[in-house]
């Protein structure tokens, strides 16, 4: 195989990569707003901290 051919195929491969990366960016931005938009009046869910744990006298709990 010429050499020639062998850059126009990786050239296209490239641009397929390039293409795919800003697609996924894309779709992934439009996820982002329609998630957004259609629940943005809930509350985020609530995290609750462990109370905290005694030591004794030596150190340990």
């Amino acid at each position: 195989m010429p050499w020639n051919d062998l850059f126009w195929i990786l050239l296209l491969l490239t641009a397929i990569t390039i293409f795919g990366q800003l697609w996924f960016h894309f779709v992934e931005f439009l996820l982002g707003r329609a998630k957004r938009l259609l629940f943005r009046h809930e509350q985020p869910p609530v995290w609750h901290t462990l109370p905290d744990e005694k030591e004794n006298d030596d150190g340990h709990q």
